[in-house]
């Protein structure tokens, strides 16, 4: 595919990584684009992309409510701040307002990770269509699947084409960016996925108190409970009570047994 002439949601997720020059090089017909042909992950994903579709709608859309979805590819085209775009969406959804996005990633993986790694690029497509959400459905290895919802957010949104905007005027003037150029961050927390925040209780000093006790106690807890397990363990079916200086274990009329610390 020829990706020369515009931006592309891969691409705003390398403005927004930080990678300019090496994109301006490509953009510019400097260096020629990564041959992805003999990339697995690449490919995987492309190829599997039929099957994540299929499994989208037989599990996540609300088929009794007769939800009509266009399941195939559609491409974006427009023009923001000055800058060509153009998106393509494994899906779009009109009467839900959303599209769809599919990925296919490595096993271990995890939803709070590619929602990281692809905002740039979900936000991008949501600009692009102007619909209010875009699902991101991820296969996860070969075993395990997972579907978010995520909003358009414009504040996210205008942040990002700032970038992008400054990134194409190097390619447009053919003025090489700066090799460090560093694309300031964006807290996402704020962004809403299945209509949810996050939150950084990082400067709540109370909940890091509790963090702090918690961790210390897990491995007494865990102590505890084993410790409640073996004795219980050592008490007879025929015994009602077995006792010692430090405690005493019980069986009520039930049959279930309570362990009673002595007071000194």
């Amino acid at each position: 595919m020829n990706r020369l002439g515009f931006i592309g949601g891969s691409d705003a997720r390398r403005i927004m990584e930080g990678d300019w020059h090496s994109l301006w090089l490509e953009k510019t017909s400097q260096s020629p684009s990564a041959d992805l042909s003999d990339n697995i992950a690449v490919q995987l994903g492309s190829h599997t992309e039929s099957f994540n579709i299929f499994w989208f709608d037989k599990h996540y859309i609300n088929h009794e409510h007769e939800i009509l979805t266009d399941l195939s590819q559609t491409v974006f085209d427009d023009y923001f701040h000055g800058v060509p775009c153009k998106g393509t969406v494994d899906g779009d959804i009109p009467n839900m307002n959303a599209i769809l996005e599919c990925k296919h990633t490595y096993d271990r993986n995890n939803m709070e990770s590619c929602l990281t790694q692809y905002m740039p690029q979900i936000q991008f497509y949501l600009e692009l269509s102007q619909r209010e959400s875009c699902f991101l459905s991820v296969i996860f290895g070969n075993r395990r699947w997972e579907c978010v919802s995520v909003k358009h957010d414009k504040e996210y949104c205008s942040h990002m084409f700032t970038h992008i905007a400054e990134f194409w005027k190097c390619v447009d003037t053919n003025t090489e960016p700066s090799t460090g150029k560093q694309t300031k961050s964006l807290d996402t927390n704020h962004i809403l996925v299945d209509d949810m925040i996050r939150r950084d209780a990082s400067g709540d000093n109370e909940f890091i108190s509790r963090c702090h006790d918690y961790i210390e106690q897990e491995a007494n807890a865990k102590l505890f409970e084993s410790a409640k397990s073996d004795l219980k363990a050592m008490v007879a079916g025929n015994e009602r009570e077995v006792y010692s200086d430090l405690l005493t274990i019980k069986r009520d009329k039930r049959g279930s047994l309570r362990i009673t610390i002595k007071e000194n």
